[in-house]
This record gives structure tokens, C-alpha cells and sequence, in this order.
């Protein structure tokens, strides 16, 4: 199963069949975490919806030419895929806060889940290639994230750069007990989650990565 806090797709010249329901969305420590199905996985599917995404989750509500900004895109384009992102829900409208004919976009969910195996297994050749596109920009950002933070640890008090952390681990392990430490592993960080309010004097926002996966012994 992947959880994300961590997505344009070329349109099909036959008409698309119709979706099946979506899973409940579940919520999780006030979070609302959306479940996502097919559907919305081939939209999802594309590295600026993903980033699009993933920014308005982290930063809260943007226009169009703000997240441009921020992502180095033309407005055009990341109004393009906004609209997208809103044919599928992930995101909408915020017009309480637009003036005149700005138009403010918010995530519609806290956070993305899905199991990975059920879309790689998949009938659809197009949803298991975009759980690929999805789960490769998905550890493209994680090595962003980590070597922006290499990059830039000289600008951070030194509280700070004593408190990051980079690891690896070999255990031997059959798949029920690596399934059974990823859980154990989404627990604890869930019981760190609200426990530092906004705002709080030398606090920040922490990105943790969590990555298992099996190796050959030779």
C-alpha cells in the first residue's frame, strides 16, 4: 500500500467506459485520505498534475500563476492541468478567496492512498502505466526533496542540523513481516502528527520517506 501527502493524459479516441465507484475515502487522525480508483489514477498520471498536487497539499490553496511561479510553468499550463485535477476531484474552486476574476485552487484531500499491486495487476494496459508514471515521480521527488535539503543544511540553525536523519537497513524478512513493519512504520509517524501547532517558535515542517523493498541476496 502507498500513501502519499504524496499527478496530463492524452485522451482516449474511443469513449471512456464508465468509472467504478471509488473506494471510501478514509480519515485518519482528523486527515482525510482519499482512496483512489482507476479513473482517477490515469488522471493523476502526469508529473506536473502530481507536483500540482503535491504543492497545493503542502502549501495550501494557490492560483494558477502562483504554483506557475513556484514550479517554474507557464500559467497556462498548470491552469490546463488544474482543470484536470478538478474533473477528478482531487482539487477545486476556493472563491472565497479570489478577487475580481482571480481564480484560487485548493487540494481536496489531505493525502493520497492506494494499493499498488491492484493497478499493476491491472486488465487496463493504461493503469498499469500510470501507476508507473505515479510511483517513479513519486521517488523522483523523494531524491529532489532529499538533495534540496543537502544542498541547503548550511541555512538552517544548527538545532536543526543535528536533528535530520539519512539511513538504510538490511533485515531479512518474509512479505508478511515487511507488510507488517511498513504499518508498524505509518504508526509512529502518525503519532507525531498535530502534535506541534502552527505557528510553533522553531518548528517546521518534516518530510519523512518511507522506502521497503526486497533485494537479491547475489
Amino acid at each position: 500500500m502507498t500513501e502519499n501527502e504524496t499527478g496530463r493524459r492524452t485522451p482516449s479516441p474511443a469513449p471512456a467506459p464508465a468509472p467504478a465507484p471509488a473506494p471510501a475515502d478514509t480519515t485518519a487522525g482528523g486527515r482525510n485520505i482519499h482512496n483512489i480508483d482507476a479513473r482517477t489514477l490515469r488522471t493523476l498520471a502526469h508529473p506536473l498534475r502530481i507536483r500540482l498536487l503535491n504543492a497545493l497539499r503542502e502549501f495550501g490553496p494557490a492560483t494558477a500563476s502562483g504554483l506557475g511561479e513556484r514550479l517554474g510553468e507557464s500559467s497556462g499550463a498548470t491552469s490546463y492541468h488544474l482543470r484536470q485535477l478538478a474533473e477528478s476531484g482531487l482539487v477545486e474552486d476556493a472563491p472565497e478567496l479570489g478577487k475580481g476574476r482571480e481564480r484560487w485552487w485548493r487540494a481536496v484531500h489531505d493525502g493520497t492512498m492506494f494499493e499498488t499491486a491492484d493497478f499493476r495487476t491491472h486488465a487496463d494496459p493504461e493503469v498499469r502505466g500510470a501507476i508507473d508514471v505515479v510511483l517513479h515521480e513519486t521517488a523522483t521527488t523523494h531524491a529532489q526533496e532529499i538533495n534540496t535539503w543537502l544542498g541547503t543544511m548550511d541555512e538552517w540553525p544548527e538545532e536543526w542540523q543535528r536533528s535530520w536523519d539519512i539511513s538504510d537497513f538490511k533485515l531479512r524478512l518474509t512479505p508478511e513481516l515487511a507488510q507488517e513493519l511498513s504499518q508498524k512504520l505509518h504508526a509512529v509517524v502518525e503519532s507525531y502528527r498535530d502534535r506541534v501547532p502552527e505557528g510553533t517558535e522553531g518548528s517546521a515542517v518534516v518530510r519523512t520517506h518511507l522506502h521497503a523493498f526486497p533485494r537479491p541476496s547475489e
